[in-house]
């Protein structure tokens, strides 16, 4: 099972140090992403966001800094909304990362967990579904090597169109990222596209029915088996006491602030406490644990691919550091 990380390069306060720049933490991503590759480890994720937040509004330009800087990790969106995006551009973006990176790069297609790409872009939110539906179609279609005569809805006309740079020696890979909507992973698996689940909150074992429902969706699409993934929330450290201690106030004040924007209830230690067991979506503490919890979920949900997402709220880089050093050193030889 291929092993990660996750970043969307956040910008809350450090502990009693203020928030980093963007371009500090742009910087520090990179450093990260290089690191995760020293580690051993097999991918790097940037999120797309277009908050105050979160500093990674262009994961292509992000991932193709690291592309200069790394040899062998596999590069991807995580995610690219695609919903408010022109899929022409998002194919040559990726296409162009493609070619840097000796053919490292993925995108990983979502509808979009935050809205205000939106209005920023000038879409209307009650186009949410058909913006996506529409606009993936378009970017599967340019991946093909032929000329794409194409109309729709949301963007001008094709006629015997080419995206260029075109990728070498393969489509341009594209997964589709669902936060636990039915109707989407009933499209990745009619299409035959690789599926990754957003899983942050709950039980990790209650996604099963998706992943059935998913692998149906591909038998009747008539496809082959293609790779499940998850991302979810996590961070390793020497000893559970120290994991706790680190991580708990970033994550409680990163929750607490998106869960003031969505009707949530600001998150406590109880509830922390119950998603760090044995059962829960947090996987935090000892590499023995966190690899402990990893290789439940990969087993229970018949996993490829896990990429932890460890800068919930802003972490120390230092800190971060030592929990990739850690994933790569006593966690994946033990999910392997």
């Amino acid at each position: 099972m291929e092993l990660g990380l996750t970043t969307f390069a956040e910008l809350y306060p450090v502990g009693d140090r203020p928030a980093p720049s963007a371009g500090q933490r742009l910087r520090e991503v990179v450093d990260e992403a290089v690191a995760t590759e020293l580690a051993g480890l097999d991918v790097y994720g940037v999120g797309e966001h277009h908050r105050a937040d979160f500093a990674a509004s262009a994961p292509a330009v992000v991932l193709a800094a690291i592309a200069a800087r790394t040899e062998r990790i596999q590069l991807t969106s995580a995610v690219t909304v695609l919903s408010s995006d022109d899929p022409v551009r998002v194919y040559q973006d990726f296409a162009t990362l493609d070619g840097l990176s000796g053919g490292r790069a993925e995108l990983m297609a979502g509808r979009g967990s935050f809205t205000e790409s939106f209005p920023l872009f000038g879409y209307d939110l009650g186009d949410y579904d058909e913006l996506f539906e529409e606009k993936l179609a378009l970017l599967l279609r340019l991946r093909e090597d032929e000329p794409v005569t194409w109309s729709g809805k949301f963007r001008a006309p094709l006629r015997d169109a080419v995206a260029h740079p075109r990728t070498d020696d393969r489509p341009l890979p594209v997964w589709i990222a669902v936060g636990g909507s039915p109707e989407s992973v009933i499209r990745a698996g009619l299409l035959g596209l690789p599926l990754a689940l957003a899983i942050i909150g709950g039980q990790p074992a209650r996604f099963r029915p998706l992943v059935d429902l998913y692998h149906r969706a591909l038998a009747e699409g008539g496809h082959e088996r293609q790779p499940v993934a998850v991302h979810a929330h996590g961070y390793v450290a020497d000893t559970d006491e120290q994991a706790v201690a680190d991580f708990y106030q970033p994550y409680a004040l990163a929750m607490s602030t998106m869960g003031r924007e969505r009707g949530w209830g600001p998150m406590t230690r109880d509830h922390f406490d119950a998603l760090r067991s044995q059962s829960g979506s947090l996987f935090v503490g000892t590499p023995d644990y966190v690899a402990e919890k990893i290789a439940a979920v990969r087993d229970t949900l018949g996993l490829d691919r896990f990429m932890l997402h460890t800068s919930v709220g802003t972490l120390p880089h230092e800190k971060v550091l030592h929990n990739i050093e850690l994933l790569g050193a006593k966690v994946a030889p033990q999910i392997r």
